[in-house]
């Protein structure tokens, strides 16, 4: 990871997806907030200013001092070019309209590093409410629009290259090999960050970092906890202790099915049934938060029981992933609520444990990828993505044994027909929610007052953004039919066609 690009953050919705097109090119980089720009700047070979949803002329408006990155190439992007336009001298001007779609570039200076080989009429995607105006030639301009006299400018003495428009986005029709040229022409990056390297390295400094101390991992039966295993077991072996907690909450046989697979691999796994203590939990209780609270106070319960079984144990694995910890140095801070669910909370300090999280570098289609070099089975790294607290928080309203054992029924219908029909791997996350509501019926001649059931699909990357999936109508008809026949106790069936934002992707 010597070669490595440095994204300062200033609030984009982008700036993930900035950072997942430069790895894409085999090229590591990383993002921190702009008020908390790493002081090492010697590390990176490049500096990438995101957008932002401020305006330079917001009184409170982000701005970073160029002086400390001046040994190094930089791209500003959207905010990040108007900010360092501002910077020089330039006058940034309120557009009467705001520019946001697509445009077409009808001048490139094609002997310009950044834009070598991109088309003139090329696509790209502007999203800014402010224009950028040179003033005394200040900047060299690189690129324009119909629209946008300063769609790209470039200034020698900074090194620097400003973009009006987002490359990052798949509207931008070159907008890869515009990043491709700052990172490889310009910063000199040379695109051996691959998952096979990862791997190699990671396991060298957990073997180093852990030597013969024991280590203890919750396991999921999700990708990122499976991932985190092979690679710690890699690295230390036997070493490494493995428990997966049945909480009464995970899908219909997954919690033996899972055991299986693992002990198979040869992984040191203990499980644990211990789906009565989370029912009693949890009676009475109907807010989300308080299901996820007990949830996740009965885990460490338990987790730390098998642990001291077990004895000696020095660190606490997690399978945290990148986009976790990004949230949590946010431009706009740690969120007000945070999800009682992601990995397992409260443990280092209840039991006195080092944390190791070999994959918090990492989004998720990388874990994947890491998984395929550690040739992890794709049974295990195609599965969607499952929430902690499981179906505890995808039956609204109280939870109760009765209540899991429908919903398990009816989800199971949903993900063996997604599989059957070769849709799953079209799906990024499919569920089953259990609505606390029962509306009339009608089976044969009797009159039936049961429960209601959505399905939940959805397509996206990492699950930042989502698109509700377009499954087929026949294909819906099927599952419904096989539900309402097949589990007592459910007699309707909906659809959610909401995307995220402004939904989110689980309803609780």
């Amino acid at each position: 990871m010597e070669e490595k690009i440095l994204i300062l953050d200033f609030g984009s919705q982008y700036t993930q997806l900035i950072a997942r097109r430069v790895r894409e090119l085999n090229i590591y980089c990383e993002i921190f907030p702009y008020n908390k720009a790493p002081k090492n700047i010697e590390n990176f070979k490049g500096l990438i200013l995101s957008g932002s949803p401020f305006s330079v002329h917001d009184v409170e408006a982000p701005s970073v001092n160029l002086e400390e990155f001046k040994n190094i190439p930089i791209l500003g992007i959207c905010y990040g070019a108007q900010m360092v336009a501002k910077i020089s001298g330039c006058d940034v001007l309120k557009s009467e309209i705001r520019e946001y779609g697509r445009a077409k570039l009808n001048y490139v200076n094609n002997s310009s590093l950044i834009l070598d080989g991109v088309k003139s009429n090329s696509d790209v995607w502007m999203s800014h409410g402010d224009s950028i105006k040179n003033k005394k030639d200040v900047l060299e301009v690189i690129a324009s629009t119909d629209d946008v006299e300063v769609a790209s400018y470039y200034i020698k003495k900074l090194n620097f290259y400003g973009l009006q428009f987002h490359p990052e986005v798949t509207h931008s029709a070159e907008g890869k090999k515009i990043l491709e040229n700052f990172t490889v022409k310009i910063c000199g990056c040379n695109k051996k960050w691959t998952p096979d390297k990862f791997v190699e390295q990671t396991v060298r400094e957990l073997k180093e970092k852990l030597g013969k101390e024991r280590v203890i991992l919750g396991l999921s039966g999700g990708v990122d906890s499976s991932v985190a295993a092979f690679l710690i077991h890699r690295a230390i072996g036997k070493n490494l202790f493995c428990v997966f907690v049945d909480n009464g909450l995970l899908r219909k046989n997954e919690f033996q099915d899972v055991l299986d697979s693992y002990r198979n691999f040869g992984l040191n796994v203990v499980g644990t049934n211990s789906k009565e203590i989370f029912y009693s939990d949890l009676k009475g209780k109907i807010d989300p938060e308080d299901k996820r609270k007990s949830i996740g106070k009965n885990f460490i319960k338990i987790f730390e029981e098998e642990a001291n079984k077990i004895g000696d144990i020095k660190w606490l694995a997690q399978g945290t992933i990148y986009p976790d910890v990004i949230e949590s140095i946010s431009v706009k801070g740690p969120s007000a609520t945070i999800k009682s669910h992601h990995n397992v909370g409260g443990l280092p300090e209840v039991m006195n444990l080092k944390v190791i999280e070999p994959l918090n570098l990492l989004f998720k289609d990388e874990v994947r990828k890491v998984g395929k070099s550690l040739d992890i089975p794709n049974s295990i790294l195609d599965r969607h993505p499952f929430p902690g607290p499981g179906l505890g928080i995808r039956i609204l309203g109280e939870v109760d044994e009765k209540k899991v054992k429908l919903l398990q029924e009816a989800d199971d219908i949903f993900i063996s027909s997604l599989r059957d029909k070769n849709l799953y791997n079209d799906v990024w996350q499919a569920a089953t929610i259990l609505l606390p509501v029962k509306s009339v019926g009608v089976m044969g001649d009797e009159r039936t007052y049961e429960y209601t059931v959505v399905l939940r699909a959805v397509t996206s990357l990492d699950g930042m953004t989502a698109d509700w999936c377009r499954l087929p109508d026949k294909f819906l008809a099927e599952v419904s039919n096989k539900i309402i026949n097949r589990v007592r106790g459910i007699n309707r069936v909906v659809y959610d066609i909401s995307s995220k934002p402004p939904a989110t992707i689980e309803w609780e």
